[in-house]
This record gives C-alpha cells, sequence and structure tokens, in this order.
C-alpha cells in the first residue's frame, strides 16, 4: 500500500491564470480494476474475483491530482487466467500475501479522505472507464461476500460516455478505450510503463485534464446512479414494455424471491416492479423469472451474467420480449391494482385457507406481533369467477422484519388446516388472480371450439391407469419401457400425456388397457417402479375419471371433481370471444354429420355424456378454473378417415 501523499507544493499563479476553473464535482477519484479472469469489456463476465485497485484523485477545479495509489486484493480462488497472468505479471503467491477486500476498500476509503483534504477539494465522485468495474465487479462481488459498500460506489462517471458527449464524431461509447481517447485527442503516453494498472490510470487522467479544459457545462455534470435496493410496484396489461429491457433467467431456486434475484443481478438498474417469478399450471414457481432492466445497456450486462451462481446452482440468462413479461406481470384487475398501490410493502402468499376463512380469521391466525398493513384492507383473497374461495390470499407487511415475524408462522393451523406462507412479489399477485379470472391469461382464441360426437364407453370399470410423477423427459417410448409386459395390453391411441398450459408436461399420463384385469395387474406391478430416478405411481381409475382429467377436473384421494364446464357446454357464459364469434362449420366436415351432431345454438348442457373436443385451426383449451389443463390429444380411437390428429397431439 503505498503511503499517504506530502503536501503538494502551492499553484503556480501563472499557470493558474491561464486554466479557466471548470463547475464540476468536489473531486473525481480515478478508479481502475482486474480480476482473475477476463479483462477489457468482458470484465465481471467470468464471475472471478477482483484482485487489483489503481486510483488517483483529481481536483477538476484547479487540475492538481493527488498520489497514485495501487493495491492488490486477496481472491479466495487463486488461479489466474492467462490473460491475466500474461497482462498483470501477478502471481498467486503475492495475492495469497494481500489483504481481503473489505480492509482494502477501508485503506481506500482512508487515503482517497486524506487525498482530498490535501487538495483542497469537496466531496468525490468515481470515474472509471466504462461501467464493468462497478457494476459487474464490485458490486456482486460485494453481495457475494455480504460486504456493505460505501456510499460513494453508488454513484460514478464514466468516461467513456463523458468523453463520447465531448467527442461524438468518433465511434460509439462502448468501441472506445482509454487507448483511443487519448489518441483521439492527440496526447501523448508513457510507452514505457509496464506496471499494470498504473499506464491505464495516468493515461484516464491525462484525458480528464485535457477535457476539463474544453468549454462545456456538461462535463461531469450528471454521474450514474446504481440503485441500492430494488422496488416493488404493479404492471397493467396496457403498459408497453421494451423487448430491449428483458432477460429471462432459468433454474432459480423454487424458493426464490424478487429481491433474491434482484441481489443476482446486483450492480444492474432493474425497474420498478421489473422481476416477474414466472409460475407453473398447478401455481407454483417454475425456476423461471422474467426481469426488465432501466435500459438496453443494463439488459446486455445483465445477459453477461449467463451461468453466474446463486449459490450452489448456476443461473441460465436468455434474451426475452416486453409480451412475455407484460403476459407475466400485467393485470387488469382495479382490485389488484388498489392492493399493489401501497408503495415499499413486502408482500406474503398464504396458500391452504379454510374456505370459509375471511379477513378476521387470517389477521387473527398472524396475531399481533406481526401486523398487516391496513389491516382487512392489506389482505387479498383470490376467488373463482363464481365467487368461490381458493383457499389463497396475500397479505401485505411495513417491514421486513414484520414479514419474517409472520413466515415463522408458516404451517401453523388454521382451524383443522395448515396454512403455508411463502414470499411473494407484485407480477405474482397479477399471475395468481389471472389464472383463475374469467378471461383467458394467453391471447384469446381466433375462432371457437368445435365439438365433435365421438364418445367413451361409459359405466365406472376401472379399466385405465394413472401415472403420476412421471420425468418431464418422459417420452411415449419410456413409458412402454417402464410398463414392460404390461404395454401388450395397452389399447390403440391408449396413452395419453397431459400437459400444462404452456404445452409442457405435467408429470401425469392415463394408460387405457385392454380390461380391468390387465389395468389392475399393470398397476400392481409397475407401482412405485423407478423411471429416470423417479419413482412413479400407477393407479387403477375408470375411463370417465381419466376423461374429466383431460377435460380439466381434478381427480385427487379425496374423490372426483368435474370440469368446470359441464360438458358439453364449450365455456362459461361469461367468455366474451366465444359470444362475439359464430361458430363456423365447413362443408365438407357439416358433410360427415347430420344436424343433430353439431352444437346447439342455446349451448344448453346435455347429459354428461363424455365427449372429447377438438381444437379448432390456431386454437387453444382454456380451462382457467382448475390445476389441471387438457393434453390437446383424442381420447378413445376416432376413425382415422374423419380427422387427422394435429402435430400438437400426442397419442399412441
Amino acid at each position: 500500500m503505498t503511503p499517504p501523499p506530502p503536501p503538494p507544493p502551492g499553484p503556480d499563479p501563472a499557470a493558474d491564470s491561464a486554466v479557466d476553473p471548470c463547475p464540476g464535482p468536489g473531486s473525481l477519484v480515478v478508479l481502475f480494476g482486474a480480476t482473475a479472469g477476463a479483462l477489457g469489456r468482458d470484465l465481471g463476465s467470468d464471475e472471478t474475483d477482483l484482485i487489483l485497485l489503481v486510483w488517483q484523485v483529481v481536483e477538476p477545479r484547479s487540475c492538481q491530482v493527488g498520489t497514485l495509489h495501487k493495491s492488490l486484493v486477496r481472491a479466495e480462488a487463486a488461479a489466474l487466467s492467462p490473460q491475466c497472468r500474461e497482462a498483470s505479471g501477478l502471481s498467486a503467491d503475492s495475492l495469497a500475501r494481500a489483504e481481503p477486500l473489505d480492509k482494502v476498500l477501508q485503506q481506500f476509503s482512508q487515503l482517497v479522505n486524506g487525498d482530498v483534504a490535501l487538495l483542497g477539494g469537496g466531496p468525490y465522485v468515481l470515474c472509471t472507464d466504462g461501467q464493468q468495474l462497478l457494476r459487474q465487479v464490485l458490486h456482486p462481488e460485494a453481495s457475494r461476500k455480504n460486504l456493505v459498500l460505501p456510499d460513494t460506489f453508488f454513484s460514478f462517471y464514466n468516461l467513456r460516455r463523458e468523453f463520447h458527449m465531448q467527442h461524438p464524431s468518433t465511434c460509439s461509447a462502448g468501441d472506445l478505450t482509454v487507448a483511443t481517447m487519448a489518441q483521439d485527442l492527440g496526447l501523448e503516453t508513457d510507452a514505457t510503463e509496464d506496471d499494470f494498472g498504473v499506464w491505464e490510470v495516468k493515461t484516464m487522467v491525462a484525458v480528464i485534464l485535457h477535457l476539463l479544459k474544453e468549454p462545456s457545462s456538461q462535463l461531469f455534470s450528471k454521474p450514474e446512479v446504481i440503485k441500492r435496493k430494488y422496488e416493488t410496484g404493479p404492471c397493467s396489461k396496457a403498459d408497453v414494455v421494451d423487448s430491449e429491457t428483458v432477460v429471462r433467467a432459468r433454474g432459480l431456486p423454487w424458493q426464490s424471491s424478487d429481491q433474491d434475484v434482484a441481489r443476482f443481478f446486483k450492480g444492474l438498474n432493474v425497474a420498478r416492479g421489473g422481476v416477474a417469478l414466472c409460475l407453473n399450471a398447478q401455481g407454483r414457481r417454475n425456476g423461471e423469472a422474467l426481469i426488465r432492466f432501466v435500459d438496453s445497456e443494463q439488459r446486455d450486462l445483465a445477459l453477461q451474467r449467463h451461468k453466474h451462481h446463486m449459490g450452489v446452482r448456476y443461473i441460465e440468462v436468455y434474451k426475452a420480449t416486453g409480451e412475455e413479461f407484460v403476459k407475466i406481470a400485467g393485470g387488469t384487475s382495479l382490485e389488484v391494482a388498489r392492493f399493489l398501490s401501497r408503495e415499499d410493502q413486502v408482500i406474503l402468499r398464504l396458500r391452504g385457507l379454510p374456505f370459509s376463512a375471511g379477513p378476521t380469521d387470517v389477521l387473527g391466525f398472524l396475531g399481533p406481533e406481526c401486523p398487516v398493513t391496513g389491516g382487512a384492507e392489506g389482505l387479498l383473497f383470490v376467488r373463482h369467477p363464481d365467487g368461490r374461495p381458493t383457499g389463497d390470499a396475500f397479505a401485505l407487511f411495513a417491514c421486513e422484519e414484520l414479514a419474517q415475524a409472520a413466515l415463522r408462522r408458516h404451517k401453523g393451523m388454521l382451524g383443522k388446516r395448515y396454512i403455508e406462507l411463502f414470499r411473494s412479489t407484485a407480477a405474482e399477485v397479477q399471475q395468481v388472480l389471472n389464472r383463475y379470472a374469467s378471461g383467458p391469461l394467453l391471447p384469446t382464441l381466433t375462432a371457437p371450439l368445435l365439438p365433435i360426437p365421438f364418445t367413451l364407453a361409459a359405466g365406472t370399470g376401472r379399466d385405465c391407469v394413472r401415472l403420476r410423477g412421471l420425468p418431464y423427459t418422459a417420452t411415449i417410448e419410456d413409458i412402454l419401457s417402464f410398463l414392460g409386459e404390461a404395454a401388450a395390453d395397452i389399447r390403440p391411441h391408449g396413452v395419453h400425456m397431459v400437459l400444462n398450459q404452456q404445452g409442457r408436461p405435467s408429470g401425469d399420463a392415463f394408460i387405457q388397457m385392454t380390461s380391468a384385469e390387465r389395468a389392475l395387474a399393470a398397476a400392481q406391478r409397475c407401482h412405485k417402479k423407478v423411471m429416470k430416478e423417479r419413482y412413479v405411481e400407477v393407479v387403477p381409475c375408470s375411463t370417465e375419471e381419466m376423461s374429466r382429467v383431460l377435460m380439466g377436473g381434478t381427480l385427487g384421494r379425496s374423490g372426483m371433481s368435474p370440469p368446470p364446464c359441464k360438458l358439453p357446454c364449450l365455456s362459461p357464459p361469461t367468455y366474451a370471444t366465444f359470444q362475439a364469434t359464430p361458430t363456423l362449420i365447413p362443408t365438407e366436415t357439416a358433410a360427415l354429420y347430420p344436424s343433430s351432431a353439431l352444437l346447439p345454438a342455446a349451448r344448453v348442457p346435455a347429459a354428461p355424456t363424455p365427449v372429447t373436443y377438438y381444437p379448432g385451426p390456431a386454437t387453444q383449451l382454456y380451462l382457467n378454473y382448475t390445476a389441471y389443463y387438457p393434453s390437446l390429444m383424442p381420447v378413445g380411437d376416432p376413425p382415422r378417415t374423419v380427422l387427422q390428429a394435429p402435430k400438437e397431439w400426442v397419442c399412441l
């Protein structure tokens, strides 16, 4: 560590009169850093630790400079990349003797304050070559090591941007380097300087002093700011989101909150309400999130964090679109907008509430030690379109401490039910409410659904088996191999894999066997056998039960619940899509069936005979009342000469 500098000599009056003082910050601290891995524009992209800091103070009004300081930083992973070893000349032994990052930052603050005082400057602002050092290195590493950075590290001047503002005719700010800036200004640099980092700081200081002599009122007047914390907020379906500002993160731990995701992108400015955790068809988090940043530069830096780690898991980061973000995070409910309008609130989700529970019951369950913001107004109950409760609710808390106290009630009893509590987000509130709303979450249909009167065999004979817990990567070939000899007893077109709303496997499948005896034998032989390191439950069921589940109903240990729309009614009567669009039946299709087989105009529910529905062109089946979604495959064995199965269907 370089000792504190001696007092500088007094300014030369003649030289002082030749300098036109420039309004700006009290002092600039020119800062350069390097990691043990990539350098230049890729600095910080490989998640390696900081190993070097070099800095020097510049006083803009008098154009004086302080002493140049250089400090090595101890890295937890001492292995240096070949590029870094060649450029720096450092070794693992020299880094092992260096101070850790927290000690170096303390010394940095002390030495900078001393230099600023000696130069007679005021509050100082950092000045770096680009954004990478602060946004991609210092802030993420401090977050990983649970270090609190000084306030001075939350604002800085980007020398490339300041230079480009004065000299716009040069290349773009992102393509500038210290060498090209000096060359463009015609500055002579010390080519003999081989001390890594020292040449860069000296050249940056020379560029700054030259820029200060140029007349400008905008130079060093507006520093870039790094957000200290993530701000929550609602998003509307009417919002227009720039696709150049959105990324998708995949592989998140299921218990991750929006604050955890924002911490993964520490140093980058996430937009207010810009973290949207994605849910699966069962309403649970699927390990993905969409993140919206304030501008495209922040998005590009976020893409460089592809396969960086959150704990022991690496996170994949990809480009996404603004439409995808609005689809997940946007909402139209005024009730939700009022609920989310309170700022700086921590949101918790309560799941498993008794259907009879009201605000008084929930507030009593949480207790006086963790009061909900606004009492009953800080609670939002999730309901079906017909007003029936779903057992979910959201609660607002004024601070993190109260939310932590409430989380300690996780799996506490309310009546005869235990209640689950999780951290939640504004986007999750919108998704859950959208899922249970009367309108579909995905884009509206372009054509109505056309029923084709293929019926299943009526009765309750248990000639089918249900497979639960399949690996998501399981194929029909894997199922046949899993069943072994029992595969010979499968009816034609008798394998039905259930897909979720995103068209991905849900882990369930139904198999139609040739008889109830064969179904029972297959269940006894294959129950809890292992497929790809997962045990699979195999239980007998009836054709009617299978049909109900494939059409949106549920089948659990407590019995069977019907689909949300009584067959053959296609959708709830509040669906404007089906009311506004007339039912158009192609002539060639109508010729195949008598008029009695077509959908009645009044859409009056008939007897509950299981009917298979075939989606029309460019349509999807929306059943928003339950956690299950139909698998878009024919049930039974329809005549091959009537309709050709679309390629999206999965059948055997």
